[in-house]
């Protein structure tokens, strides 16, 4: 049997926090892509979510590396476990909540968007404290430049989005 190397460390410049929210690793970016697509390493703690939102400008596709998120995506409602595959297509109502041991997954973004949106909002992971908060403020600022479009806030669902239509 062969061993093959291990990978080179994700760099220090490529590493970021939202708070104490979510840490992502920027494993290839929308630069390195042409704009294609961005792929991020992504752990989030157990019981943190996202607010209720939707993505204008790029699809999102999650493959559950370790713990489980749960996935709110238009009428579906999908509890991904390590190895599960989900994707979600442009303006779909969406959240995300990690599971209680928390979770690890890789995000792709296609064209490249979301990597762009943390590492420019985000603190970087060599400087984060546990302390350190997250700036919604700037968070929000970029994401509507990106075209996202926060919905709700996290623990809403895109069926709340249904009964407030009625």
């Amino acid at each position: 049997m062969s061993e093959f190397p291990s990978p080179p460390p994700v760099p220090q410049d490529r590493q970021f926090v939202l708070g104490q929210h979510l840490r992502l690793s920027v494993l290839t970016s929308a630069e390195e892509t042409d704009g294609r697509h961005d792929l991020s390493d992504i752990t989030l703690p157990g019981g943190a979510g996202t607010p209720l939102h939707l993505h204008t400008g790029y699809e999102e596709r999650i493959w559950v590396v370790s713990g489980s998120l749960t996935v709110w995506a238009g009428p579906d409602t999908f509890t991904l476990r390590s190895g599960d595959f989900y994707a979600i297509p442009m303006n779909t109502p969406h959240t995300i909540k990690a599971g209680p041991d928390g979770a690890r997954s890789l995000n792709i973004t296609s064209p490249g968007k979301f990597a762009d949106l943390i590492r420019r909002s985000g603190t970087p992971a060599h400087l984060a404290t546990p302390e350190t908060e997250w700036d919604m403020g700037l968070f929000q600022a970029i994401t509507e430049e990106l075209g996202d479009v926060i919905l709700g806030p996290p623990g809403a669902t895109p069926a709340d989005l249904e009964r407030a239509g009625e």
